[in-house]
């Protein structure tokens, strides 16, 4: 199985233009991009966005698109204002699914905060779906139901990230998530490093095994635990606790088929690690025979 490495944007969110991105993933051997849906702090239309990421991909030979954050951003309490989310979601991804022949999309549905703002953001156990009512998990599951439908005939797959402060936070509530949906266009994004976070979470192997086919998504990166007082550091991807080597022979052990997107975490020259994390995947999938 030849599976497509994506370069997660934010390897290249210090400065460089969307087809210096392109270009450069391109050349170091990237098969494709996780773009941002809306870039944060650039004033620009989504048409303008679009044109320069089109432009960047015709001049790099990038072969695949993906986005990723904002997804339609299901926590608000106003039912008007999450429809609109949906609709823009919905006109969105149709149009990059013709436009670069979008398959996949990371999603990620808004930040799910405490509502105690004196509540610590890096208390993770206090936020998302810890902390969600049945009201809220009503909401994400409608507007995703919502958004599936309408993109019934769009050949595009999504996946929840589990990711912190976010209902989908644990592997647990995201399975639950995609259970109560039930549409097969949702799935799971599994970014195992994030799962560090949590003192009580499933191993590695029951992570992969007991997704199976649930899984749309992977990102791959790494941590290690702090010595003493507690807290984690963000390593390459060959360092850290994840064995991100039994990874990927896990999936392909239960015959996954999509993209393997690779994450930067690490602060410093994210240019040069690209290429490290690449190099080292590269080598992994040789060797596994993948």
């Amino acid at each position: 199985m030849a599976y497509p490495i994506i370069m997660h944007v934010n390897y290249c969110e210090q400065g460089q233009t969307v087809r210096e991105i392109c270009k450069k993933a391109a050349a170091w051997g990237f098969d494709g991009v996780e773009f941002r849906r809306k870039r944060t702090g650039v004033e620009e239309t989504t048409e303008d966005y679009l044109d320069e990421l089109e432009a960047g991909v015709a001049a790099s030979g990038l072969e695949h698109v993906l986005f990723g954050y904002p997804g339609p951003l299901l926590v608000k309490e106003d039912a008007g204002e999450r429809e609109r989310e949906v609709e823009q979601a919905v006109a969105f991804y149709r149009h990059v699914s013709e436009r670069f022949g979008v398959k996949t999309v990371n999603l990620l549905t808004g930040a799910l905060r405490n509502p105690d703002g004196a509540v610590p953001y890096f208390d993770y156990t206090s936020h998302g779906s810890f902390v969600a009512t049945q009201e809220q998990w009503d909401w994400q599951v409608e507007g995703c139901r919502q958004m599936a439908d309408a993109l019934a005939d769009v050949d595009i797959r999504f996946g929840f990230e589990t990711h912190m402060v976010y209902l989908h936070d644990t592997i647990g509530a995201a399975t639950r998530l995609v259970e109560l949906i039930d549409r097969p266009s949702i799935g799971v994004n599994l970014d195992y490093a994030n799962m560090l976070e949590f003192e009580e979470k499933p191993s590695l192997e029951e992570a992969v095994t007991g997704l199976g086919e649930l899984i749309h998504y992977v990102h791959l990166k790494n941590s290690a635990p702090l010595r003493g007082g507690g807290g984690r550091v963000p390593t390459a991807l060959s360092e850290g606790e994840i064995s991100n080597r039994q990874f990927v022979r896990l999936l392909m052990q239960i015959g996954y088929e999509g993209p393997i997107c690779v994450e930067a975490p690490r602060p410093g020259d994210r240019e040069w690690y690209a290429r490290q994390d690449l190099a080292y995947l590269r080598a992994v999938l040789a060797e596994v025979g993948a």
